[in-house]
């Protein structure tokens, strides 16, 4: 048979058995839908415009209308994401006896999240050029701020993940994750918006990184490449499936530097500050301040090939 007769005669089964499983699968709890992602980029694009005017667009500013840039920028990510978190908390609204369209209180709880995160783009600012600062000096290989601006995976990760966690704190759902797993997708840093991150925090190089929904991080903080800051166990309800909402990730404070590779879990686990963790190491216990942490030296076996 040759190929457009058989699209003509069974494309329009394989399709409807495709609607039908959309509407058992899917439906179950559809809150934003599936443009809803394309939304939550679109809306990060604009909100990093207004970060940083002239690094994600993809057509020169003119230098004499950034305020304009940055107000237009502005706009359209607050329209777009009051829309969007409306859509999201009338569908998650525990009163079903109230009609979507009706639910009044859903859309001051939208409008109160985005005027608070526009509120924090500065502040946001602020504490992105921290980290910039932190990169330039941490890594001897950076030239020029612009240079990690532009290139390096550890200021787009941080750029969205600190817009993320304000809309995480503020309690808006499915949104926040969608823009760090956009990050993840992008530079291979796994950041949980729920995590908390002090100012001065570098990720050098990047790839493999996971730092943990409930982790907490202080200031003047260097992570490597392949660090974990994870989980060492699940508690479990009756049913057998894991409790959300509980301590489950460490705490790491102020100067601390983690080489490439370390694994770090546990709810329970605080490294202290001014410490040091080697590459490759495996913890689940705390340590105190000061601490210098590394496995035992490998020793490598040596042979020299004899030449005639």
């Amino acid at each position: 048979m040759k190929l457009n007769e058989w699209l003509n005669d069974n494309v329009p089964n394989v399709a409807k058995s495709l609607e039908e499983l959309k509407s058992e699968y899917y439906c179950e709890e559809k809150i934003i839908g599936f443009a809803g992602k394309e939304s939550v980029y679109r809306i990060l694009e604009n909100l990093r415009t207004a970060l940083f005017p002239g690094v994600y667009e993809k057509q020169p500013i003119d230098e004499n209308d950034i305020n304009i840039t940055i107000g237009n920028s502005i706009r359209s990510a607050a329209i777009e994401l009051n829309n969007l978190i409306t859509k999201t908390l009338k569908n998650k609204c525990k009163d079903k006896s109230v009609k979507p369209a009706d639910c009044h209180e859903c859309k001051d709880l939208a409008d109160m999240a985005t005027i608070k995160l526009i509120e924090k783009l500065p502040e946001i600012r602020r504490v992105l050029q921290t980290d910039i600062k932190a990169a330039y000096d941490g890594d001897p290989a950076a030239l020029s701020t612009e240079e990690i601006i532009l290139g390096y995976p550890s200021i787009d990760a941080l750029s969205i993940y600190r817009i993320a966690h304000v809309l995480y704190k503020e309690g808006v759902p499915i949104i926040p994750r969608i823009m760090t797993e956009y990050a993840h997708q992008r530079t291979g840093i796994d950041i949980h918006p729920g995590a908390t991150i002090g100012d001065y925090f570098f990720i050098d190089h990047g790839t493999g990184v996971v730092i943990g929904e409930t982790c907490t991080i202080g200031n003047h903080v260097k992570l490597y490449q392949g660090v974990t800051l994870g989980a060492k166990s699940f508690k479990l309800d009756d049913n057998g499936n894991p409790v959300k909402g509980i301590k489950r990730h460490p705490d790491i404070e102020d100067n601390v530097i983690i080489y490439a590779g370390a694994t770090i879990l546990g709810g329970d686990t605080v490294i202290g500050h001014d410490s040091v963790i080697g590459g490759n190491v495996w913890l689940i216990q705390s340590v105190p301040p000061f601490s210098k942490v590394n496995n035992g030296q490998p020793k490598p076996e040596i042979k020299q090939k004899k030449t005639e």
